[in-house]
């Protein structure tokens, strides 16, 4: 493949890796601790703005990989790794818009005092659960990049 097209994979792979990581930094970082301390989510209080990260990161992401699987089509190959970065992204994406967005922003606007902590750490394992799907992702993305590379 031409050096512009390897280089969006490239772009595309460290954006698929970035939301892997930023994934990972909330898991090891902020979930033990915010579910006892919410106003470390709460960015009016002095906390972290995760949409500082994310929509950016989300946007970013997904524009890439657009333009890639757009670019890219003709390449059975890489087609194929694309489309099941794809798959894992949308998969991700739905269940964030359907259960871990809602509760995000609803723990984020609460008066910290009245957060029920359970809620808040099921809700931390929950989000756990999609960084396979994050992994899956970033997974293709690299194939695509070797791939084609």
């Amino acid at each position: 493949m031409s050096n512009p097209v390897v280089v969006l994979l490239a772009v595309l792979a460290f954006l698929a890796c970035a939301q892997l990581g930023g994934g990972l930094y909330e898991y090891r970082v902020l979930d033990p601790v915010w579910p006892k301390r919410p106003a470390i989510v709460q960015p009016r209080n002095g906390g972290v703005s995760r949409r500082r990260f994310w929509i950016p990161a989300h946007a970013a992401f997904e524009v890439a990989l657009i333009t890639a699987v757009v670019t890219c089509w003709t390449d059975p190959q890489v087609r194929t790794a694309l489309l099941v970065a794809t798959a894992g992204h949308v998969a991700m994406r739905i269940w964030s818009f359907a259960d871990f967005i809602p509760k995000a922003v609803a723990f984020e606007k609460a008066d910290p005092a009245t957060i029920d902590r359970d809620a808040a750490v099921r809700w931390s394992r929950r989000s756990l659960l999609r960084l396979p799907l994050d992994a899956v992702t970033c997974a293709a993305t690299l194939t695509a990049l070797v791939v084609a590379s």
